[in-house]
């Protein structure tokens, strides 16, 4: 809480897409410094989705700074909402979850979420807490305040009208919960991606109606995948995960097109704004975005790995894409028979390759080697210890098992 006001707006600020207002952030950070008194960060998760990539940790490392700052979050693992199924981006209503389901996601979530939060600074809560006390009346005054024109406002219902697919009663109920979420926290911030502009206002029309101060709504872009095109997502293979392997993620981060450094340094790093116009400068100036790369994945792995673990990344690296030699340390194989095609079926159960028409391709092309050389026969002869890489990432070694 020492910073000022003006560099605690520089910090929130980094990244945003939109913050609403500003000028009551700037009200708030002002009272919190005069009363001492941290700000509440309010943000929902879907437990039906536990895997977290880059692109979900954009918000985790926007509160992260928030928390550094000297504020508090308070995450709420929506197990009362998940029942219901938040039909964003969808062209029809999501599958509810089972209780069962939505506390075993949740547990899943609370153990990644602080891979980037700090936990003396964060609170976990499920909505259930809250919503589960609501009777029949408060359900009623709740859906008064809105109407059936403003909850067709949201893209995803607005489409479903249109093209006559059912919108169930009950899904209306899934913002106004949510923005209940804000009344019961007393939040002072919510965040979240842009797709959730909808439901993060509805806090701010819900807390007025109670005559609440509103809280902050502030949204953070989407980040873009390896491809450079597409949203991150682990359907598209364009991720980088925060569970991943350091090396992996080392050399995934490597892989970032050169027009969205500036923007992974803006919404996957903790850098000073004040640092990543610097890095934009040396861009300008023509340095190579290659060096400045490997910046990027140096903090992006020692975020979510050890400084051991990052050492050894960087190694591996050096060792497998630089010297284009074969590194220590990589995966192996138990096979049977005597040629590449014997293991082909062993290369995809392991998922080593995606299918056997890709496979094919790559050794059509030159991108298949056995201990260094270019191979374009299935019939290549395999041996104890040998070593095939498969396009430009993966190092298997083969050890021959008897039968």
């Amino acid at each position: 809480m020492m910073k000022t006001v003006e560099e605690q707006l520089k910090i929130i600020k980094k990244g945003a897409s939109l913050i609403v207002s500003e000028q009551e952030l700037k009200l708030k950070l002002e009272k919190s410094i005069k009363n001492n008194k941290p700000l509440i960060i309010k943000l929902g998760l879907d437990p039906s989705a536990p895997d977290i990539h880059l692109g979900h940790a954009v918000v985790l490392r926007k509160i992260k700074q928030m928390q550094d700052l000297g504020h508090k979050a308070i995450i709420v693992i929506g197990d009362f909402t998940g029942k219901i199924g938040d039909p964003t981006g969808k062209a029809k209503g999501r599958k509810a979850l089972t209780e069962e389901e939505v506390l075993k996601n949740a547990e899943t979530y609370k153990k990644q979420i602080f891979k980037v939060l700090d936990k003396d600074k964060t609170e976990v809560k499920f909505n259930s807490e809250w919503l589960s006390k609501l009777n029949f009346d408060d359900v009623l005054k709740l859906a008064a305040t809105t109407t059936v024109a403003r909850m067709l406002e949201r893209d995803d219902f607005q489409k479903r009208y249109k093209n006559n697919v059912p919108i169930g009663i009950h899904e209306f109920f899934y913002p106004l919960m949510q923005a209940y979420d804000s009344i019961a926290l007393e939040a002072d911030i919510e965040l979240g991606g842009t797709d959730q502009t909808f439901n993060i206002l509805m806090g701010r029309t819900l807390q007025k109606a109670r005559g609440q101060e509103q809280q902050i709504a502030m949204f953070m872009p989407i980040l873009e995948g390896l491809d450079g095109i597409e949203k991150m997502s682990k359907s598209l293979g364009n991720y980088i995960g925060v569970n991943e392997p350091a090396n992996i993620m080392f050399k995934k981060v490597m892989e970032v097109p050169d027009e969205l450094i500036i923007k992974y340094f803006e919404l996957a790093t903790d850098e000073h704004p004040d640092e990543i116009e610097k890095v934009s400068k040396r861009l300008e100036n023509g340095e190579n975005p290659r060096d400045i790369k490997l910046e990027l994945a140096k903090i992006i792995t020692r975020l979510y790995h050890s400084q051991e673990e990052l050492n050894e990344a960087i190694e591996f690296y050096s060792t497998a894409f630089s010297k284009k030699a074969i590194p220590n340390n990589i995966p192996s194989l138990n096979f049977t028979g005597s040629n590449l095609r014997d293991i082909l079926d062993d290369l995809l159960n392991e998922k080593y390759i995606p299918s056997k028409k890709e496979f094919n391709r790559l050794l059509e092309q030159g991108g298949i080697q056995l201990n260094g050389e270019k191979i374009k026969d299935l019939d290549a002869t395999l041996k104890e210890d040998d070593v095939l890489k498969i396009g430009k990432k993966k190092f298997i070694k083969l050890i021959k098992k008897y039968i």
